[in-house]
């Protein structure tokens, strides 16, 4: 099977009561475009890094089933949004509703 080469990962709040300065809803706070790394990751799937990003990536479901942010697990109220890059280039565009979002309390 094969695998994508490279994923767009977006970090988005999740939602709660609105706070004066926040981000508005649907806006990603942070992102990095991960390639593939050729190994497999703890979670048995294949393993993404870029960006101070590295990932597990269900490439069936396109779910992020592992994630570091700089070293570091995903801070509590952060959701991980994938898009898949198509052909290495910026053409896959990531959209708050179709966009597979996976929280990773991991």
């Amino acid at each position: 099977m094969s695998h994508p080469q490279s994923y767009e990962i977006l970090l988005f709040p999740e939602p709660e009561e609105p706070v004066t300065g926040a981000p508005a809803p649907g806006t990603a706070i942070r992102s990095a475009v991960v390639a593939a790394t050729g190994e497999t990751g703890a979670s048995g799937y294949p393993r993404y890094a870029g960006g101070g990003m590295e990932a597990d990536i269900d490439p069936a479901s396109h779910t992020v089933e592992a994630l570091l942010v700089d070293g570091a697990e995903l801070d509590y109220g952060l959701t991980a949004g994938i898009a898949e890059r198509i052909l290495g280039t910026g053409a896959g565009e990531a959209e708050q509703a179709g966009t597979e979002q996976t929280r990773t309390d991991s």
